[in-house]
């Protein structure tokens, strides 16, 4: 009898070791994110900030219109897809993650800040890298002058976390996205000194679990632990940034679906 019931539990441990992995991996996030407004495209005149000859030879030329700049503060696409919006689950904080974060990288590039949006991990690296060069002009050979200057951006309130020039094309500055903030919602923001149409946005977070939605607003979040969790969809919107939070219900295995319209 004895030696039946040990032959029995030898069966279920094998089959529980035999049992696939993925079925432990969490579930997928998946939605769209739309825009209620309209799209936000504020105008600089290149005559009023330093290169003006160079900073319109930029690839993008949807950016660059005659003489001057175009910001898309808002950009939406077909649909109402609001590019560039970010979706993060906020009530984890994975410290193996935050230990291990490699630092958020934005390049300046044709006097533009490389992504426009994305995430930061507060008090880890945050990187700038200045590639502009301009053979034309005798001032800027060695190097198109940025200045990388960095806000904490609370409501109508913000404070500086850094502010450093980059004078030389490969000249790069590494500082710690000092948040202080971040739990009661502030976002970082980069913005030129030199050309204020240079500006990017950064969601802070916590965990792994988040994503920049791509053009056409969509966006999946997988892995996800399977449970009830806080999901957060932001965008800067104007500068001052816009977004809403929702529940969603993850099952071990199983997708859920959390679509976001933001805007006014």
């Amino acid at each position: 009898m004895k030696k039946g019931v040990m032959f029995v539990v030898i069966l279920v441990a094998v089959a529980f070791l035999a049992m696939p992995l993925t079925s432990f991996a969490g579930g997928t996030i998946t939605g769209k994110v739309t825009y209620n407004g309209k799209p936000v495209d504020k105008e600089f005149l290149f005559s009023k900030f330093p290169n003006p000859k160079f900073c319109p030879k930029i690839p993008k030329k949807e950016l660059s219109q005659g003489d001057k700049r175009i910001l898309k503060a808002v950009d939406v696409g077909a649909g109402g897809a609001l590019k560039g919006a970010v979706v993060a689950v906020a009530d984890i904080e994975d410290k193996a993650f935050i230990d291990s974060y490699a630092g958020t990288q934005v390049v300046a590039a044709f006097c533009e800040f490389q992504p426009y949006t994305g995430v930061v991990v507060p008090m880890k690296s945050f990187r700038v890298e200045n590639t502009d060069a301009d053979p034309d002009d005798p001032k800027s050979v060695k190097g198109v002058l940025h200045n990388p200057h960095s806000f904490e951006v609370m409501g109508s309130s913000s404070s500086t976390i850094f502010n450093i020039g980059l004078a030389e094309k490969g000249s790069k500055l590494d500082k710690p996205a000092v948040m202080r903030k971040a739990k009661n919602g502030s976002f970082f923001r980069l913005q030129c000194d030199q050309h204020e149409f240079m500006q990017s946005f950064f969601l802070p977070v916590t965990n792994k679990h988040f994503a920049v939605v791509k053009d056409d607003g969509t966006y999946e979040i997988p892995d996800v632990p399977a449970g009830k969790h806080k999901l957060v969809i932001w965008h800067p919107g104007d500068g001052k940034g816009v977004k809403t939070e929702v529940e969603v219900d993850v099952a071990e295995g199983g997708k859920a679906t959390a679509n976001a319209a933001l805007g006014k």
